[in-house]
């Protein structure tokens, strides 16, 4: 079935069963979220499912949400968030970056060494839309959080134990930024979703991919490639931005006091909660790659110093791409970093 076709029998379903309408949330809302991670990963199982819970028992059931995992309703993940924003779901979620130059703003967070702690950039980010990006980002939909996922690192079939070892390696990457972050350290890299990285490494068109440890159960990575290169110091490598987004007719639909529900446990609420699921879960992850054997490395901080210093032109880059775009670009990283030191005392207490 063609897109178009899909879009115009998905809404013409729910316009049917009353979803998106006045008349539907007199009473209950009934919720359809479409998201591309399989229902067992971390997020699908201790985020999404125990978030939709929490707004079925706060409404006494009046607020339900309907999950529909790893694209069941179709498409591709770079169309969910078109699929939110047209109304054939009520809610999604994606990598911001799955949608490359979309949302220049949102990608001062994914620049490389920019995250330190992942929970307090999550709600740096979180900060950042509601102050900003809301309106001059993602004024398509109704943003319900925003977030990063723990520290970024390389998952490879040879070794990376320096920067020279870069050379060589086909790596995927999940957005724009980190595809020319791995272009710049002297990798080819192939920009695809997370679903397709187990056949695209069984097939050999990529050698390696980074990935936070969260993820690796669910797509069984550490069946598939044996070196892990994690790296010293606070910084991580990288980080991806996560938005949830809703279709802006169904939030404004909404009783008040549903809307009132929704909102509890969206925004700042949400960015810390779902960031935490993903910082726990790489625990686990990490941890079946060392039972299973495999060789993690971790690069010192000289040697990540390398590394810092290669990855400068891809700022730069980034930098003048905003210029271009009449963005001031040094401003939003200026302004990122004060908010995760900002948000990092805040969580110290």
């Amino acid at each position: 079935m063609k897109r178009r076709d899909f879009l115009k029998t998905t809404a013409a379903g729910a316009l049917a069963a009353g979803v998106g309408t006045n008349a539907a949330f007199a009473q209950d809302a009934n919720l359809r979220f479409h998201q591309f991670l399989p229902p067992v990963a971390p997020l699908p199982a201790h985020a999404f499912k125990p978030w939709g819970e929490r707004l079925a028992a706060a409404s006494g059931g009046r607020l339900n949400v309907q999950h529909f995992d790893a694209m069941a309703l179709g498409g591709r993940p770079p169309e969910l968030l078109d699929q939110a924003r047209d109304g054939v779901v009520d809610i999604a979620m994606s990598v911001v970056g799955y949608t490359p130059g979309r949302f220049p703003r949102t990608e001062v967070f994914e620049l490389p060494f920019m995250m330190k702690n992942p929970i307090a950039t999550s709600l740096a980010f979180q900060q950042m839309i509601e102050d900003d990006f809301q309106d001059s980002e993602y004024s398509d939909f109704k943003v319900l959080g925003g977030w990063v996922h723990g520290p970024g690192l390389i998952h490879t079939e040879e070794p990376v134990e320096k920067l020279e070892d870069m050379a060589g390696k086909t790596l995927r990457g999940p957005t724009r930024i980190i595809n020319d972050l791995l272009s710049e350290l002297g990798a080819e890299p192939v920009g695809m979703p997370l679903p397709a990285i187990p056949e695209a490494l069984s097939k050999g068109v990529i050698n390696g991919t980074v990935i936070p440890w969260e993820v690796t159960p669910s797509i069984r990575l550490t069946e598939l490639i044996s070196n892990h290169t994690e790296f010293a110091g606070e910084e991580a490598l990288y980080t991806a931005t996560i938005i949830m987004v809703m279709n802006r007719q169904a939030y404004d639909a909404l009783p008040d006091d549903l809307r009132e529900i929704l909102d509890a446990e969206s925004g700042a609420a949400m960015a810390q909660a779902f960031s935490q699921v993903m910082l726990d879960y790489d625990v686990p992850g990490r941890e079946i790659a060392v039972a299973a054997g495999n060789n993690l490395i971790t690069l010192d901080e000289a040697e990540v110093a390398r590394w810092k210093a290669a990855a400068q032109p891809v700022i730069d880059r980034w930098i003048a791409d905003m210029e271009g775009k009449g963005i001031d670009g040094q401003a939003l990283i200026d302004r990122a970093k004060a908010l995760i030191d900002e948000k990092t005392k805040m969580l110290a207490g």
